[in-house]
């Protein structure tokens, strides 16, 4: 008996199954590759939002800002802040961390990804952290100083769609080209001489 189950033990493990495997261990799962977004040198480097995920982005930061604004509301039993508090509110918006953001490439097409925004696909790879929060904070300072604190409350009192309005679909919003409200498409490079 010893000696059927040690040849039978020797003939498992050079036929390459491990006596796991003959032993009614799990099947192995099919295993699945899913590779990161491909960058491009400008989405690595630059300190700027890149002109295709602007649209996403403003959107992003629209959510953000009517989420800080909506809680600050919710404190004070949703009246209207005072100046000094939307002030501070939206400061504090613009500053947070932004780490839940990040880039998830579908069909070839990159878009931003994370709270505020469509959900993506689940079975993707998201790029987060790197230049991305930076990014976001610095277009929230943007949108705050040219349409001023001021005029962004009040879009926001009138409705989180008045306050996308205001930052990403008027004229010169990061969504103006889009119809769909997605990304703008990419501009034709020009030729520098």
């Amino acid at each position: 008996m010893w000696l059927a189950l040690a040849a039978w033990l020797a003939l498992s493990l050079l036929a390459g199954t491990g006596a796991k495997d003959m032993c009614g261990g799990p099947p192995r799962a099919p295993s699945h590759s899913i590779p990161a977004p491909r960058l491009s040198p400008e989405e690595q480097l630059s300190p700027h939002m890149p002109e295709s995920l602007r649209c996403d982005a403003c959107h992003a930061i629209a959510f953000q800002i009517e989420e800080q604004l909506r809680r600050a509301e919710g404190k004070v039993g949703r009246k209207a802040l005072s100046e000094s508090d939307y002030v501070e509110v939206l400061e504090r918006s613009c500053s947070q961390g932004w780490e839940s953001y990040g880039v998830q490439e579908l069909d070839g097409e990159k878009r931003l990804a994370g709270p505020g925004l469509p959900r993506q696909e689940p079975m993707t790879v998201m790029v987060m952290g790197g230049p991305w929060p930076s990014r976001l904070s610095k277009m929230c300072h943007g949108y705050v100083g040219e349409r001023g604190e001021a005029q962004i409350y009040g879009a926001h009192r009138q409705g989180p769609a008045a306050l996308r309005e205001l930052l990403c679909h008027g004229e010169k919003g990061a969504c103006a080209g889009s119809k769909s409200g997605g990304p703008a498409p990419p501009k034709a490079m020009q030729n520098e001489l």
